[in-house]
C-alpha cells in the first residue's frame, strides 16, 4: 500500500489488487491538490462539509468528468456533490459512524460523529473518520479514537483552530499507533511546524509511535 500526501488534509492511497493499481483519496479540500490527488482514483471519501477538506466545486468537477469515480460522505458534503454533480447522484453515498463498505478495492470502516468544538458561538457540523484496510485511519477534524482496534498508520492532525498541541500529543499516545503522519498542517510556517513537530516526534517516540513527516507530494510505502 502506498500513502501519498497532498497539501493540508488530503492524501491518496493506492495498492495493487489482481495486476491494477487501485486509488482512493480522502478529503480533496480547497488547500490541496484536488485535480491531482483525484487523477485516476476510483473514489474519494470526505470527513465533512468544511472547504478545505471537501472543495465541492472541483470534486464535483472529478465526478461529472469521470464516471468511474464514486463519492462517500456525511449526509450535508453528500448532499452539496449530489447538487453540484447532479449526474453522479449514484455515485455519492452518504455515510455514518459505524458503516462498513468497500471502496475502491479497500475496506472501509467510519467512527465518530462530529467535529471537535471550536467555539460554543461556531456550529458543530458532522465529521467522520475513516478505517482503511485496517492499516490507516484519518480522523477529519476529530481526535476520535478507533475503539478497541490496532491502527497502524494514524494521519495525525497537528494544527487546526479547534485544538492545542497537548491535545495533539494526547491523541497520538491514546491511538498507539506504529506511525504517525501529519496532516492539517497547511496554516503553519515553516517555523511553527518545526516546534509541533518536535514535540509529537519526541512525544510520539516515548509510546512506541514513529513520527513520519511527510512534506506535499511525498509518499510512503506501508
Amino acid at each position: 500500500m502506498r500513502l501519498t500526501k497532498f497539501t493540508h488534509s488530503c492524501v491518496r492511497v493506492e495498492k495493487e489488487d489482481s495486476g491494477r493499481t487501485r486509488a482512493l483519496v480522502i478529503d480533496p479540500g480547497n488547500f490541496s491538490e484536488v485535480e491531482d490527488a483525484l487523477a485516476g482514483a476510483e473514489a474519494f471519501l470526505v470527513t465533512h462539509e468544511h472547504a478545505d477538506h471537501l472543495d465541492v466545486d472541483r470534486a464535483a468537477a472529478a465526478l461529472a468528468q469521470d464516471p468511474g469515480l464514486s463519492a462517500w460522505a456525511p449526509a450535508a458534503s453528500a448532499q452539496k456533490l449530489r447538487d453540484a454533480a447532479p449526474g453522479a447522484e449514484g455515485r455519492i453515498t452518504t455515510v455514518e459512524p459505524g458503516d462498513r463498505f468497500r471502496a475502491a478495492g479497500f475496506s472501509v470502516r467510519t467512527f465518530g460523529s462530529q467535529h471537535a468544538l471550536i467555539h460554543a458561538s461556531i456550529p458543530v457540523v458532522a465529521n467522520i473518520g475513516y478505517l482503511l484496510d485496517g492499516e490507516v485511519f484519518h480522523p477529519g477534524d476529530s481526535f476520535t479514537v478507533p475503539p478497541g482496534l490496532e491502527v497502524p498508520t494514524l494521519l495525525a492532525p497537528i494544527h487546526a483552530p479547534w485544538s492545542r498541541v497537548g491535545e495533539v500529543l494526547d491523541f497520538v499516545i491514546a491511538v498507539r499507533a506504529r506511525r504517525a503522519v501529519p496532516i492539517h498542517n497547511a496554516l503553519l510556517n515553516e517555523r511553527g511546524l518545526g516546534i509541533v513537530e518536535g514535540h509529537v516526534a519526541r512525544v510520539a517516540a516515548q509510546y512506541g509511535t514513529e513520527y513520519v513527516r511527510l512534506a506535499a507530494g511525498e509518499s510512503l510505502e506501508l
